[in-house]
């Protein structure tokens, strides 16, 4: 007899115009178009709720919490957070995204109360804070993964600022005003002076661009990607990806981004989990509104060694969890092989979404590829695995 209480949970793909065409629809099972799928919701996040399929109609999962919170988030949570504190997706990068930067929690609903006073409205597109929760994040890795993540140690942002016969004139800046006053100088810079330093540096880059030549880990190849399409005006953001720390995740491998480490995601698919905010402060990469004076309040400026994490095993090694600083929110991946079992009682909601494989929840609710199930508190579960099956879990520590 299968869990009454646990549900399919149907998410909400965003067709934002940097995102590939086929990874989600082929995950999901859908039709691949011509319009792109770049992340897959599954969370309470009130532009985009995912709905529970219940008996009768579908409900939504936001509505379904506010019914009863305690009894699906469980009192700790309910009492902390007082709604699902995290926002599950799955990324399909295939342009690059904006450079971005989210405030911590004091700032972010002092932000948004500034905002609100003022009256700006929430879908202006000068709009900074869409809610009033901090928005750290972490993302692991489904393919080969490329983002840039925090600026670089400085005797290597050094050996860029000296050795890019562009940026000479940045060096001395570095030098006397450390990072703030070098990103400073780049964000406020006239729009003409930024198009004088950064042209001869584009123009070197899209010749070996174009023949193939350029490795991803050189900030030359994201530069020429980032104006293959633009003519004109230099996107300024072309600076960060000199200054910051170009990553690369393996499959598996998870990265954490915390409140004011500026970083941006390159290409690949990822699995991510965030607090259920939707605030961002841009740097660049973007046609859309940067606020340089809020970007700057914000950004730590500081040398930034990536954390690449491997994961910690559980269960047997049937479950890998990636534990970070956030209270909000935890993500693992469960493994099985055909025939193996993983047992459990849910000490906080979950969600989960199956990426390969099929399998059953408590011997006949089905489980196959793209399917995604919500787990309130205190549910009790069996997975059994028909073929080699892979499961990413969402849960609160």
């Amino acid at each position: 007899m299968s869990n009454p209480n646990i549900f399919y949970l149907k998410g909400k793909v965003q067709h934002y115009a940097w995102g590939g065409f086929s990874y989600i629809p082929e995950l999901l099972g859908e039709p691949v178009t011509e319009q792109p799928a770049a992340e897959y919701w599954m969370g309470a996040h009130q532009s985009a709720p995912s709905e529970l399929e219940t008996p009768g109609t579908p409900r939504r999962l936001n509505d379904f919490i506010t019914a009863d919170p305690q009894k699906v988030l469980g009192k700790k949570a309910n009492d902390r957070f007082g709604e699902l504190p995290y926002l599950f997706k799955i990324l399909d990068v295939k342009d690059m995204l904006s450079i971005q930067v989210h405030p911590t929690k004091v700032e972010a609903e002092k932000g948004f109360a500034r905002e609100n006073a003022e009256g700006i409205p929430l879908n202006a597109p000068n709009r900074n804070y869409k809610d009033a929760n901090h928005k750290p994040e972490i993302m692991v890795a489904l393919s080969d993964f490329w983002l840039l993540h925090g600026f670089l140690p400085e005797d290597q942002l050094r050996a860029v600022l000296t050795g890019v016969p562009e940026f000479a004139a940045l060096a001395p800046v570095f030098e006397q005003e450390g990072y703030f006053g070098l990103y400073k100088k780049v964000m406020e810079m006239p729009q003409d002076e930024v198009n004088a330093m950064l042209r001869p540096l584009v123009d070197r880059a899209l010749p070996s661009y174009a023949a193939g030549t350029l490795k991803k880990s050189d900030p030359a190849f994201w530069t020429a990607r980032a104006v293959e399409n633009g003519e004109g005006a230099l996107d300024r953001g072309i600076f960060s990806i000199y200054f910051f720390n170009i990553v690369y995740a393996a499959p598996g491998d998870a990265v954490f981004q915390d409140a004011g480490i500026p970083h941006a995601y390159l290409e690949g698919q990822n699995a991510e989990l965030m607090a259920n905010s939707d605030n961002v402060l841009r740097g660049g990469l973007t046609p859309k509104h940067i606020d340089v004076p809020e970007l700057l309040k914000h950004t730590r400026f500081e040398a930034v060694r990536p954390n690449i994490l491997k994961g910690e095993p559980l269960h047997d090694g049937k479950e890998r969890i990636y534990p970070t600083p956030a209270p909000d929110f935890v993500i693992s991946r469960i493994g099985l092989e055909a025939g193996q079992t993983y047992v459990h009682q849910a000490t906080a909601p979950e969600t989960w979404i199956v990426l390969s494989g099929n399998g059953k929840l408590d011997g006949n609710m089905p489980l196959r590829k793209g399917q995604s199930v919500f787990v309130p508190f205190g549910e009790s579960y069996t997975l059994t695995a028909d073929a080699p099956l892979v499961i990413f879990k969402a849960a609160i520590p």
